[in-house]
């Protein structure tokens, strides 16, 4: 039986997904570099939960989301506000060069968001947190149109 909890917590989904919107300029970034001066930690990691390789927030360890409503490579997030809200950008401050930790063999790079903030993308595509999550290895944001980033 479906809870209400996650019959509105759908509902939502449904919703956002309609108000999403689009960012700009993308930036290539090579893996493997650091987070910035001394800082030393991947962005992105990976991490087996569920039996797959996704990828994780490296300084958190939650879990990262790609929206398929996001074109790959086209510098652009199709999710703004509300949308935002529910599935916050993975982001870093601007001029941060963002690395891949082992496992990770794709592209890191980043976007300039239309509110100007510095996302982070994996091979192209533009990765979220989903405010939903608690703890590492959560999955509470595999939605029709999200799932969990596959390294």
């Amino acid at each position: 039986m479906i809870s209400f909890r996650k019959l509105l917590a759908a509902s939502m989904a449904v919703a956002l997904l309609a108000a999403a919107c689009s960012s700009s300029a993308a930036t290539q970034v090579p893996a493997g570099q650091t987070n910035g001066p001394g800082s030393g930690s991947a962005t992105v990691a990976v991490k087996s939960i569920g039996g797959a390789n996704i990828l994780v927030d490296g300084a958190s360890g939650m879990t990262l989301y790609v929206f398929a409503s996001d074109t790959a490579n086209s510098g652009k997030s199709a999710c703004s506000g509300s949308c935002a809200t529910t599935w916050p950008p993975l982001a870093v401050p601007s001029g941060t060069t963002p690395s891949a930790g082992a496992g990770a063999s794709g592209s890191v790079a980043t976007i300039t968001r239309d509110d100007g903030t510095t996302q982070v993308v994996y091979n192209g595509h533009p990765l979220y947190h989903y405010s939903g999550d608690s703890a590492s290895g959560d999955t509470n944001g595999n939605y029709p149109g999200w799932s969990p980033a596959k390294a």
